[in-house]
């Protein structure tokens, strides 16, 4: 129980900061909805940032932390905290001549990764991507030192920086988008610029704390320490495993690039919005759940790990359902609010809906595949992720070249959020058929509750649209009020309904955001 509040609490400083990077990522996405619309110079730089973003998943975030955390936990238990630092120094050194080859590569072979990752631009669009990418790509070296500190300071109990990180890069692009795009000949680079810009600032911020936890990068350490190869074990495979989700997205963005212009930036602008109970709830909670299911198998303590990865099930269920039937029900109208303006058209608002409606069918498969792929991972399994991965994916490219006929981006949208649902499907058979242990019926229950209790929260929220119908001609404050009120009620129905329950998961919620 313990552990369950330390994880709790944990995430709840990661969410808080995710919020502030969600918010302020919004703002950026309304002011480049504002001067770029959904079109030609939208999709480029959305392309563009698509390669130097996959990568950051593939060789840092999506795998670097998950690989790296287990055995830093490892040293940490078994061999003290100066043999462990030893071995993260040596990580450090290693990561720095991967990512500066990767980096050089990425410039130099721009034009055949756009070709790859957008078949359809041909001309100005695809010489504008090349270039976009060309700015961008020094951003994966600074932001895999980003993924490796976040690492080290998860590890040690320390969550807020590597958390509040995302919030510097949204910074720099607002910043490349008021400051420097009309500087620039080309305004569209000014957003490049400032996504480099993000990455540096992402870096400098993990130093000071780096430094009050004892670890500096600059004292020596061996160039090979055999905890490498541990890492590098867990890491191969999970490059493919554990980006399962921003591969489906980049396989859509390919096949969206020969759709109607536009429908790339209608897919990203809905994804945004899905990233948000996504990030500051599943994603918060999966990274704040890594060091304690680490620590758990670290010492042998099974019991334990069981009882950390059924308290995370059920507590990321418990939101994500309700956010399900929220963003399905409001979709139109928080798409309106966030960019129906300037040059994003009624048209603009409608499709992006659209493509919304379909993704948010898979959040709660999105948040779920988080929960038990950092189980795997804590057990230092990796392999297993990746065939389910490898399932998924096929299963994305046939579902989304099936799909994109009859629905267009919406079939792309539906063809990723089906594939995510095969994915945890077969990730959980798995886990529950090589521990049978875990208590699924504690988690199933509990779904089950999320689920009645959601229903009950949307019925009402229909009944109100329904007696006071939107007008998305009105002004943003009108827009405002209207989506709040909507969010707070359905909030006000689904909390009540928890209480009466006697939901402990309710109890988490408040732990959350509950000093220490």
């Amino acid at each position: 129980m313990n552990e369950n509040r330390q994880v709790t609490r944990a995430a709840g400083v990661i969410g808080i900061a995710t919020l502030a990077s969600r918010v302020l990522g919004f703002v950026r996405d309304m002011i480049l909805a504002w001067f770029f619309g959904a079109g030609r110079l939208s999709d480029a730089f959305f392309v563009a940032f698509r390669i130097p973003n996959l990568l950051r998943r593939l060789l840092a975030e999506g795998t670097l932390t998950m690989a790296f955390i287990p055995v830093f936990a490892e040293y940490l238990e078994k061999d003290g905290r100066a043999e462990a630092f030893r071995m993260a120094r040596s990580a450090v050194r290693a990561l720095a001549a991967v990512a500066t080859i990767v980096t050089i590569a990425g410039v130099a072979g721009a034009p055949l990764l756009v070709y790859a990752i957008a078949p359809g631009f041909t001309g100005e669009a695809y010489d504008l991507t090349v270039l976009l990418t060309r700015i961008m790509f020094p951003y994966i070296f600074f932001i895999c030192l980003v993924a490796l500190a976040m690492g080290i300071l998860n590890t040690l109990g320390h969550f807020a920086a590597p958390a509040f990180a995302p919030v510097l890069l949204n910074a720099g692009i607002i910043a490349g988008a008021l400051v420097l795009a009309p500087m620039m000949e080309t305004p569209v680079a000014g957003l490049a610029v400032g996504v480099l810009l993000g990455g540096v600032l992402q870096l400098l911020l993990q130093f000071p704390f780096l430094a009050r936890k004892g670890f500096y990068f600059r004292k020596k350490a061996p160039l090979y320490h055999p905890g490498l190869r541990k890492i590098a074990r867990l890491m191969g495979p999970a490059v493919f495993g554990a980006a399962v989700y921003q591969v489906n997205i980049l396989i859509g963005t390919i096949l969206a690039s020969l759709l109607p212009e536009g429908s790339v930036s209608y897919l990203y602008y809905a994804d945004r919005l899905v990233q948000f109970p996504l990030g500051i709830f599943a994603i918060s909670l999966s990274v704040a759940v890594l060091p304690s299911l680490s620590r758990q198998a670290a010492a042998g303590d099974f019991a334990s790990l069981k009882e950390t990865f059924s308290f995370a099930m059920r507590f990321v269920f418990f939101i994500t359902i309700p956010s399900t039937v929220g963003l399905i029900i409001l979709r139109e109208p928080i798409i309106a609010l966030l960019f129906g303006r300037g040059a994003f058209d009624p048209e603009s608002i409608r499709l992006t809906a659209q493509a919304l409606f379909y993704y948010a069918l898979g959040l709660c498969a999105f948040s779920g595949v988080r929960i038990v792929v950092a189980t795997f991972y804590a057990l230092q399994d990796t392999w297993t992720p990746v065939k389910m991965a490898t399932i998924s994916i096929v299963a994305n490219i046939a579902l989304s070249i099936g799909l994109m006929g009859p629905l267009q981006h919406g079939g792309l949208a539906l063809a990723t959020s089906l594939a995510s649902i095969i994915n945890f499907i077969l990730l959980t058979g798995t886990l529950k058929n090589r521990t049978g242990g875990f208590s699924w019926k504690k988690i199933v229950v509990s779904t089950l509750r999320s689920v009645v209790g959601s229903i009950a929260m949307g019925a009402m929220v229909l009944y109100m649209m329904h007696r006071y119908p939107p007008d998305y001609q009105a002004s943003v404050l009108h827009l405002i009020f209207y989506v709040f009120c909507a969010i707070m009620v359905g909030t006000v129905i689904y909390t009540t309904f928890s209480y009466f329950l006697q939901r402990n998961e309710l109890k988490a919620v408040a732990a959350m955001v509950k000093k220490p």
